[in-house]
């Protein structure tokens, strides 16, 4: 409620007659004389009373008030803020002394206040009063300094003092088998933790904190979309779910967001940030602590309450989908969570609807990678604190990038709940459409093919001219498919990639060499893993096509030369259904859809050329771009690794999966060196993981489950089969570079020191692996 909810008896000439009560909330001295020297001059009644908000003296005054319907009035004085040269920070710039102003909140009648108190059946008038005064100056306050400041008020007394709230936290009581009073102590404890309690000051320092410690970047918007986000922010709630790349992520996305006019949003966070002092300061500017992981219903149900109420107050909502930082560059799973709760709170709320916005987050540089990438290998998370905190802010000094936040088309959650029946299913359509549009909205950086073409050369330096071969067919790729690329930059721009390359030099990921003839470029000693989180930010675009060549060429018939329809249909799904806990695909029939969209690229008459003998590799080979080797490879020698290990472990022993872990770390850097594994990124904690996943979602790690061993076996030889597809790609582009001698072609930088076999591209015989 507010005072503006009924306006009847306002109006100018019915209020010339009536007294006026003026309620001040001031601080100091000098403001309380600014409120009285405007109360002065503005006031229809000569000696007006005036009262301030807070304190006994209101409530003296409203006890007295025992005759007359006096107009109420609350005014607070404002101090606003200079603006500032810079675009950046203009916002986050103190006030200057002297730049005060009035804002003056919608009057109500006090018997109007009475009756709506009355119906809340509240306990004081006077907190009710000053309450709803409170709220209605906020909005005020809100036309003056903007809307950086729309913040909710007194949330758990709101929540809390409704009969509607009562009534169901007797519910609760009843259905967790626990005395009324106990509950009603642990929900007014869960919501002193989790509600975010903002305040101007506070909002205004961590404005300063984010801009301080995001220094290191300069931030691209999407400014369009945007600009039509703030238009639908005036009727619904919107709900941004990012990307994680890094902790600085609320701190990029929060000024871009308020730049544009729209309000703060409320961060869903983790309470792990809940340390001294980051988490009293992020609490105070909008951040809902959250326990990691809870399973409680009091929990639960007191989440869902303050989700309704900030739905209902057409407040807007940040979190992001993928539950933490992604370790490796490519989306994670979305975690269905928070969206079940958003989905229960709209349905308990007063909102018509919520609207879910996907937002992507990319970076060109970004410290943190390389403590992520040392996780894959086994190291330790470094836990948050204030030490950990400071080592990040004074790393953001040492760095200078790029971001860039993209947003997809938002999707109303209403319209998932018509289209499913069931809820769950409901969330998790929302869920996935969001992960795959933030894929979508994600552009294709410099950076990214930079470490693609590095990645696919391994330890063999490249010079500038085989490095723009390599990038020359993929922008060429890129641009015949229309995909969003960073700042609108033309990837086959010389400048371009030369500058891309000089900031992965300055970073530390590429090393360069000026001693030769020419300046050469390889990757530096363990900086695989932290290259292939930057080409993972948009590898996703890329797997499709990767698939195609590996389905064409496995199908094609060894004795007759020809490749049948239902065999690359049947060997696709296949690749699906091993790849499904790396990338999203959709839906049989959307992927189907965007896998002959891609065959269509490589060549548009495939479907009736199929049959003619050698047609898939002789087409193929003719190919200047080839991505299976560099996109899909490395996927399946890390998952080689984990199902040879599977083969080997005892099926009726419990399973250790941290053990395992360690022991795949180990076997995979062991057949690394023995140059078994083509690729470095394959040393991947997180990649063993997903294999784990899978193999886990095909009952490999249940020891009751029948025949577990024989279908380890099967694992183990379905993934050595795909790996020795991806090979013979990686020997195709050797063997054509070998026979047109084209040494200063892209794909020569891939080329081996030793002669190439279609069985192993680097003329070793490979010993791991299935057969």
């Amino acid at each position: 409620m507010s005072l503006d909810t009924s306006r009847s008896d306002t109006s100018s000439s019915a209020a010339s007659d009536r007294d006026q009560l003026f309620l001040i909330d001031a601080v100091t001295d000098e403001d309380v004389q600014t409120a009285s020297a405007w109360i002065e001059q503005h006031s229809r009644v000569p000696d007006p009373r005036t009262v301030p908000m807070t304190g006994r003296a209101l409530d003296r005054v409203l006890e007295g008030l025992t005759d007359g319907d006096p107009l109420v009035t609350p005014i607070r004085v404002v101090h606003t803020k200079p603006e500032s040269p810079s675009r950046g920070l203009r916002r986050w710039i103190r006030p200057r002394k002297g730049d005060a102003r009035v804002a003056v909140g919608e009057p109500a009648t006090l018997s109007d206040l009475r009756r709506r108190f009355e119906a809340t059946a509240g306990r004081s008038l006077s907190t009710y009063v000053a309450r709803q005064a409170s709220l209605t100056l906020d909005r005020a306050e809100r036309d003056i300094i903007g809307n950086e400041y729309k913040v909710p008020r007194f949330v758990v007394e709101e929540l809390t003092e409704r009969s509607q709230f009562r009534r169901d936290l007797a519910e609760l009581a009843k259905s967790v088998n626990t005395p009324l009073a106990e509950v009603r102590a642990r929900v007014h404890r869960i919501l002193n933790e989790m509600v975010a309690t903002e305040n101007k000051q506070a909002v205004e320092l961590w404005g300063q904190l984010g801009a301080f410690f995001s220094r290191a970047y300069r931030v691209e918007v999407d400014d369009e979309s945007l600009a039509a986000l703030r238009e639908l922010d005036k009727s619904y709630p919107l709900v941004f779910l990012p990307n994680h790349r890094s902790y600085l992520d609320p701190l990029v996305l929060r000024p871009a967001l308020l730049e544009q006019g729209l309000p703060l949003n409320h961060v869903m966070g983790g309470i792990n940030v809940g340390f001294w002092p980051i988490g009293p300061l992020a609490k105070r500017s909008g951040v809902v602590l959250i326990q990691r992981k809870f399973s409680d219903d009091v929990y639960k149900w007191t989440l869902r309450q303050y989700m309704s109420f900030l739905l209902s107050k057409k407040f807007n909502l940040e979190w992001y989908i993928e539950g933490g930082r992604s370790r490796t560059g490519k989306l994670r799973p979305p975690r269905f969570g928070l969206l079940t709760y958003l989905v229960d709170a709209l349905e308990n709320s007063t909102a018509a609807d919520a609207y879910l916005v996907p937002t992507s987050i990319t970076y060109d540089r970004l410290h943190e990678v390389g403590a992520m990438t040392a996780e894959m290998h086994g190291a330790q998370k470094q836990a948050e604190g204030i030490r950990m905190a400071i080592d990040y802010v004074r790393a953001q000094g040492k760095i200078r990038g790029t971001v860039y936040l993209r947003f997809g088309t938002p999707m109303s959650v209403r319209t998932f709940l018509e289209e499913h029946e069931d809820k769950r299913v409901a969330v998790q359509r929302a869920a996935l459409a969001v992960s795959h549009a933030i894929n979508e909205a994600t552009p294709v950086t410099p950076a990214a093919l930079v470490a693609m073409a590095m990645l696919g050369t391994e330890d063999r330096a490249l010079d500038m001219a085989e490095m723009c071969g390599v990038i020359d067919p993929l922008a060429h790729y890129i641009r015949l498919r229309g995909l969003p690329t960073a700042g609108g930059v033309d990837l086959t721009d010389r400048a371009v990639v030369t500058a891309a390359l000089r900031t992965q030099v300055t970073a530390g990921v590429v090393t360069r060499f000026d001693d030769g003839p020419e300046p050469l470029y390889r990757l530096a000693q363990d900086k695989h893993l932290v290259a292939s989180f930057f080409r993972n930010n948009t590898v996703h675009f890329f797997v499709m096509r990767a698939i195609g060549e590996l389905v064409v060429l496995r199908t094609e018939d060894s004795d007759t030369g020809r490749t049948g329809a239902d065999d690359l249909w049947r060997s696709a799904l296949e690749l699906r259904d091993l790849l499904k806990f790396e990338f999203f695909f959709g839906d049989k029939r959307e992927f189907g859809a965007r896998l002959e969209a891609e065959v269509d690229l490589i060549d548009p008459t495939w479907r009736e050329r199929l049959d003619t003998p050698g047609y898939a590799v002789q087409t193929l080979e003719r190919q200047p771009l080839h991505l299976a080797h560099r996109v899909l490879q490395p996927i399946f020698e890390a998952y080689q690794v984990v199902a040879d290990r599977l083969v080997l472990a005892d099926p009726r022993a419990e399973f250790d999966k941290s053990a395992f872990l360690t022991e795949c770390l180990g076997v995979a850097h062991s057949r690394r060196l023995r140059q078994e594994l083509d690729h470095s990124e394959a040393i991947s904690n997180e990649l063993f993981d997903t294999a784990l996943q899978l193999a886990d979602n095909r009952g490999l790690l249940d020891s009751s489950e029948p025949d577990v061993t024989q279908r380890r076996v099967q694992f183990a030889v379905e993934i050595a089969a795909w790996g020795r597809v991806s090979r013979r790609i990686r020997a195709m582009v050797y063997r054509r570079l070998a026979d047109h001698s084209l040494t200063g072609y892209a794909g020569a930088a891939d080329s081996p020191h030793t002669e190439p076999t279609p069985e192993h591209p680097s003329g070793t015989d490979r010993s791991g692996g299935a057969r």
